[in-house]
């Protein structure tokens, strides 16, 4: 939903070091180290991003990944034996695919590594036999209604929406994914809305802004307003908003969302220019490093953008 940033600029500007960014090779024990509260924690900088690919070659040696499996093709990765015990990498690896393309690769690079990173996060969800056996017998959306794995579930759609978005006639008409992702999205915002500091709901918010056909900007902001306090967020003082996410003000992309996604999409430039000063107001530290530091970066650009239109 968003381009890509300039990694240069933020690794010429940031002070912040991390002790995880240590030089040693990485084994299992500190590639999950990495995963903190379910977020990855690295610099958001060239470093930053070799670590990162280290992270995704240590869990697929894990799971036992050779050269010649081919991890774009569905099939093939759902034929891949993994243990059981295991599943769980099966979503990190989900989770890692999906940052490496969404804040350091452009196109036609990322699609690839989306398309990756949706086959690990339904190989996850099939390796439940509940799951598995539901989606057989009844079908995919009966399957997720019943699942209680956020994290095979949130990185699953992550990537799909990303593949569906460069391809919107293909993903309606041809691979029906609208009911499967909205099912997904559903159910986490039912069984862990405050996973990844609201990330159902900033999922369901920029969905509904970004469809090219039904785009319901009345209904993203309901789900945005989950994730934004005042004075952030005043356009959300008249809804009915039974539940804020605790925290959600310290991860700085729900606000790079709702100015994106809502006051940029209605042309409300001063609100907009207002969140986005905000977000660069705001101090990057140890926690959400990587996603801060990137949202920050994004709010320059988008800005910029929005200065033009005042």
């Amino acid at each position: 939903m968003m381009g890509k940033v300039s990694v240069l600029a933020v690794c010429i500007a940031s002070l912040l070091c991390l002790p995880l960014l240590a030089q040693d090779a990485l084994d299992l024990e500190g590639a999950l180290a990495l995963y903190q509260d379910d977020h990855i924690a690295l610099e958001f900088s060239e470093a930053g991003k070799l670590q990162l690919e280290e992270l995704i070659d240590v869990l697929r040696a894990e799971l036992g990944v050779t050269d010649d499996l081919n991890e774009g093709n569905e099939d093939r990765v759902m034929e891949f034996a993994v243990a059981p015990e295991s599943k769980h990498l099966a979503s990190k690896l989900s989770q890692a695919y999906y940052t490496l393309a969404n804040l350091y690769l452009d196109e036609p690079e990322d699609e690839q590594v989306y398309i990756k990173g949706k086959h690990w996060g339904m190989k996850s969800l099939r390796m439940n036999p509940e799951f598995s056996r539901i989606e057989s017998e009844q079908g995919f959306v009966e399957a997720v209604e019943q699942e209680n794995d956020v994290a095979a579930l949130y990185w699953t759609n992550s990537n799909w929406l990303r593949q569906a978005q460069k391809h919107p006639l293909m993903a309606v008409t041809v691979w029906n994914i609208p009911p499967k992702v909205k099912a997904i999205m559903e159910r986490c915002l039912e069984i862990a809305p405050d996973y990844i500091a609201g990330g159902p709901y900033r999922q369901a918010g920029g969905y509904y802004a970004g469809l090219p056909i039904g785009q319901d900007l009345d209904l993203a902001l309901t789900y945005f307003c989950h994730i934004n306090v005042e004075p952030v967020c005043d356009t959300c003082e008249e809804l009915d908003v039974s539940q804020r996410v605790a925290g959600a003000d310290l991860y700085l992309e729900n606000r790079t969302f709702i100015a994106e996604f809502y006051y940029m999409e209605t042309e409300m430039w001063a609100e907009a220019k207002a969140v986005l000063e905000s977000v660069l107001a705001e101090e990057v530290t140890d926690v959400y490093p990587l996603m801060n530091a990137y949202a920050q970066e994004n709010a320059r650009q988008l800005l910029a953008t929005v200065e033009e239109k005042l």
